[in-house]
Order: structure tokens, then C-alpha cells, then sequence
């Protein structure tokens, strides 16, 4: 009992001692939210041309709306079979902007949407759509906090 009442309060200890150590390194910055997409054999162009008519338009109004602070899409030859070749990421100012829900916000991408598809109407936006699902996999997303690293005093 009297090495727990030791080893409990060393270890949160030793917890929060490596916490702020990596502070020391860097600030915090933005978010990324990054999905990953492995593209149907001979369908590449295709996805591509559908993100240009699509997902640009909506993503640079979603910008400058204040939506979103950035994104881009990286492109790489896959290493395997379930290996991503599209990567689609989405700058948010913090974790919070990025997971949580707002109905403001919310509201504000109905009507970017329905502007891009001419439709309010959801289901007929994801029927105008449907046909990319065919052309990709959608296999995960992946979050990651950027830094800005401090110079070495």
C-alpha cells in the first residue's frame, strides 16, 4: 500500500513533466483534418475532375466565409493495395472548430451546397453525387495538430 501512495503521484509526475517538455518545443497551431481516399483502377481523372467541379468550389466559399482556414489535396503513388493515392485536408483553427457540431455553421455549408448543386434539397445533392463513390474508397480520417516550432535558445 505504501509503495501505490509513492507510485500514483510520481507518475502523474512524470505525466505532466513530459507534457510540458514537448511545449518547450513548439506552440500550438492550427488543426488538420485529413481524409484519405484510394481511387478506383482508371478512375484518377475522374475523381480529380469531380473535386475541381466540386469540392474547390465549396471548400474556397467555405474559406472565405471563415469556415474553414485552409485546405489542400495531396496526391502520391500508393505503396499497396490499401494505401491512399488522394489525400484531402482541411485547415481549422483549433480541435474544437474541427469536431465540434455548430448550427450556425452548419447552416452556412446548407446554403454553399445548395448553391453548388442548385437544390436545398439534401437527398437530391447526394443522388447528384453518387456516381464518386464509385470511383474511390474512403479509408479513414486522421487528425493532426500543426506546430510552430521554437528556435533552440
Amino acid at each position: 500500500m505504501r509503495f501505490l501512495r509513492i507510485l500514483i503521484p510520481a507518475s502523474i509526475l512524470l505525466m505532466f513533466a513530459s507534457l510540458g517538455s514537448s511545449q518547450e518545443h513548439w506552440t500550438e497551431g492550427p488543426v488538420w483534418s485529413i481524409d484519405l481516399i484510394r481511387t478506383a483502377d482508371g478512375h484518377f481523372d475522374d475523381y480529380m475532375k469531380y473535386l475541381r467541379q466540386n469540392l474547390l468550389v465549396v471548400n474556397n466559399e467555405a474559406k472565405k466565409q471563415g469556415l474553414i482556414l485552409d485546405f489542400k489535396v495531396f496526391v502520391k503513388n500508393p505503396t499497396g493495395p490499401n494505401d491512399w493515392d488522394v489525400a484531402l485536408a482541411t485547415l481549422y483553427p483549433s480541435y474544437g472548430k474541427a469536431l465540434d457540431y455548430s448550427k450556425a455553421d452548419e447552416e452556412k455549408y446548407d446554403a454553399i451546397s445548395a448553391a453548388q448543386y442548385k437544390t436545398a434539397d439534401r437527398d437530391k445533392q447526394r443522388s447528384a453525387i453518387a456516381y464518386r463513390l464509385s470511383w474511390r474508397t474512403y479509408l479513414g480520417t486522421d487528425m493532426a495538430r500543426e506546430v510552430n516550432l521554437k528556435p533552440v535558445q
